[in-house]
């Protein structure tokens, strides 16, 4: 039976050879491309249900090819990069990457991510509408609403919010937002929850409305009611 089919975008051909290999092996299907023009034009033809991109690549790097992707669809992308500061992680996850994987890495590992990235991607109940006082977030669309206003989200910020929704008035630790969000430690001096608060806070106010996320100082963040 046909599975998932992911998209390799990856220049080293002996990379590529070995990622596709080891995908085939497990039933998905695969399309290699070598370059980010002839990728986005494979994703645009033929959709994938997830990517896995190479941060150099020749014409459009990874991170301009994950950001067209992005604008696209919202399916779930890997970065590859012999790149491991934060600062790069970082750049990558705010071009839209889900996930990020430093060179040299174990097939197994990357095998791993991706299994829960479309574990994270199928919904796991029924949809159903979250509300918190004049804002909505709709499951089955991952839209959220405020005042009737439509505030479209990425993959990350719909799983940020629901998190937060899920648990209105409760504060939530740095720990417990990378494990229920990014499933594994960025390490302590990430800024990555900072960043994509800070994405929903100006989504969530784009006009003028009232704080709901709130930060906690020294224990983390809270959806609540603004404190006069």
């Amino acid at each position: 039976m046909a599975s998932e089919r992911i998209l390799v975008i990856e220049d080293e051909e002996r990379i590529a050879e070995f990622i596709e290999r080891g995908l085939l092996f497990e039933n998905y299907r695969v399309d290699v491309a070598h370059d980010g023009q002839a990728g986005l034009s494979i994703a645009r033809d033929n959709p994938p249900d997830l990517a896995i991109i190479d941060w150099m690549l020749p014409g459009i790097d990874g991170v301009e090819v994950c950001r067209r992707l992005r604008t696209a669809t919202q399916i779930p992308i890997i970065m590859l990069t012999a790149k491991g500061e934060i600062e790069d992680r970082v750049m990558g996850l705010d071009a839209g990457a889900d996930d990020y994987l430093v060179k040299p890495f174990a097939f197994e590992e990357l095998l791993a991510r991706i299994r829960a990235l479309f574990r994270r991607s199928t919904p796991s109940s029924q949809p159903e509408v979250l509300n918190f006082l004049d804002l909505q977030l709709d499951t089955g669309t991952h839209r959220a609403q405020r005042n009737g206003r439509i505030i479209d989200l990425t993959a990350k910020e719909y799983e940020l919010l629901e998190l937060f929704m899920r648990h209105p008035r409760q504060v939530l630790t740095r720990d417990v937002i990378f494990d229920r969000v990014w499933g594994y430690d960025f390490g302590g001096e990430s800024n990555i929850i900072e960043v994509y608060v800070r994405y929903l806070r100006q989504k969530t106010e784009e006009t003028n409305e009232q704080r709901l996320l709130h930060t906690v100082r020294g224990f983390g963040y809270v959806l609540r009611e603004d404190e006069e």
